[in-house]
């Protein structure tokens, strides 16, 4: 399998870490190449862990700093070990925060904690079982929205894919796709803006000044106002759908009362744009990849065979689709939708026999741990390698939803949906490609530029 040309990456053997201080990126090197970082960080991340280590440190003016890290026992101490220590950074609380709100992604502490709790129940797997049917029903509709008769971009399809999911789980609707199109286009506006202001932290008072963070905070308030429409549409209709809506709802604090709307609205926005994005960047991935390996994809239309999503039980034809599971999750490796995960120290630490001070923001490297020479030629798509009885092996080296107390809620609820898109694609299209490889475009999540796949109608 071929990957982005600027980002190759080897199976050297890994460098022991250096202890002491921390190599450190100099703040001029970083400014050389802020319109590379900009358009996509992560070839800068790989030269420096090729060059520096494991771990590293981008000098970015004013004495704020970052450390990178692709360690794996690094990552594993601040995500599980020592996770009380480490919490979400601003980078997610308040840059990410203020477009999206204050939800489950983008809060700390007691707060997160008590909407942990509120919001968890709603994708338990026994929950989720009662909307397979709708989540197959969306599948379904979009699948038949493939136009066979040419060769076209398939993340754009991904996306209503993932979209209609969302709104069906969530909302039990079919008759809003053209508010969920119009919070898609915010969604994708807002999320460019926050990669500007991340990328270049030393420009956000120009951004101040020009108007730039205004006109997003505008688009934010109307994405907020979508949501709440759809909210009185359904309390004034006096319907229980049974959905996620219901049951974030019915959701009680410990003393009895419901949910404020304004984080209701977050908590929903925060559900719907990491509901659909992540899902949407990981099928494009997934269908190039297939399309790439034709025998592979050949092993997944016979195990589709297996299976009939309009009959039957539905948790049952899932577990058939055995092999479809293992490419999701070998395509997640290689391009893991959430690539870095942000964390800050609480209090002063000792990490890796290096003293690290408390405040310090960590941006612990999925991307370079999943390609890392923990697995064997890791630039290949190789789906075996999770299959049962050899994935417990990779569980140190692989984090696709995260690890710890805050592993991603909606992990069971993506997979599903994952399952069934892919699997009822490859069973009724032939997927093909010119293309020699995906160009990478990361933004809050990691996502491709483009992926051009032809159907052909089996």
């Amino acid at each position: 399998m071929q990957m982005m040309k600027e980002s190759k990456t080897t199976s050297t053997p890994i460098p022991v870490s250096k202890k002491g201080s921390v190599p450190s990126v100099p703040q001029l090197e970083v400014f050389k190449n802020q319109n590379a970082i900009l358009r996509n960080p992560l070839p800068f991340h790989h030269e420096n862990f090729e060059k520096l280590g494991h771990t590293f440190m981008v000098k970015l003016g004013a004495g704020y700093k970052i450390i990178f890290t692709r360690d794996s026992e690094t990552i594993k101490y601040i995500l599980q070990k020592n996770h009380k220590n480490y919490q979400k950074s601003p980078l997610q609380t308040k840059d990410l925060g203020k477009y999206i709100g204050q939800g489950l992604l983008t809060s700390n502490g007691e707060h997160w904690r008590k909407h942990r709790r509120m919001v968890q129940p709603a994708f338990h797997k026994k929950k989720l079982v009662g909307l397979l049917d709708a989540m197959w029903s969306a599948v379904q509709d979009e699948i038949e929205r493939i136009d066979a008769s040419t060769v076209q971009n398939v993340l754009p399809l991904m996306g209503d894919v993932a979209f209609q999911v969302v709104a069906r789980a969530l909302f039990s609707a079919e008759d809003i796709r053209e508010r969920m199109q119009k919070l898609q286009r915010i969604t994708v506006l807002n999320q460019k803006m926050l990669i500007r202001e991340m990328r270049r932290p030393y420009l956000k008072w120009w951004f101040q000044l020009d108007g730039s963070i205004k006109r997003h905070l505008e688009l934010s308030k109307d994405a907020q106002n979508i949501l709440n429409e759809i909210v009185e549409e359904r309390l004034a209709s006096g319907e229980e759908k049974d959905d996620l809506l219901d049951m974030l709802l019915q959701a009680k604090y410990e003393d009895g009362t419901a949910m404020p709307r304004k984080q209701l609205l977050d908590e929903l926005l925060i559900l719907f744009t990491a509901g659909h994005e992540t899902t949407a960047n990981a099928l494009s991935f997934t269908l190039y990849l297939l399309a790439k390996h034709p025998e592979m994809q050949e092993e997944v239309y016979q195990e589709t065979q297996k299976a009939d999503f309009e009959n039957g039980d539905q948790m049952q034809n899932l577990s058939l689709l055995i092999f479809t599971q293992q490419c999701i999750e070998e395509a997640m490796r290689l391009y893991p939708p959430v690539y870095v995960i942000d964390r800050v120290s609480i209090k002063d630490d000792i990490v890796d026999e290096r003293k690290i001070k408390k405040r310090t923001t960590w941006l612990l490297s999925m991307y370079e741990l999943h390609r890392s020479a923990h697995w064997d030629n890791p630039d290949e798509f190789r789906p075996e390698r999770f299959a049962a009885d050899v994935k417990k092996n990779h569980s140190d080296y692989y984090y696709p939803f995260g690890a710890g107390p805050r592993m991603c809620v909606g992990n069971n609820f993506a997979m599903y949906e994952m399952i069934m898109a892919v699997g009822g694609i490859v069973k009724k299209f032939k997927l093909t490609t010119d293309m020699d490889e995906v160009v990478l475009d990361p933004l809050v999540s990691l996502r491709p530029k483009e992926v051009v796949l032809r159907f052909s109608e089996r």
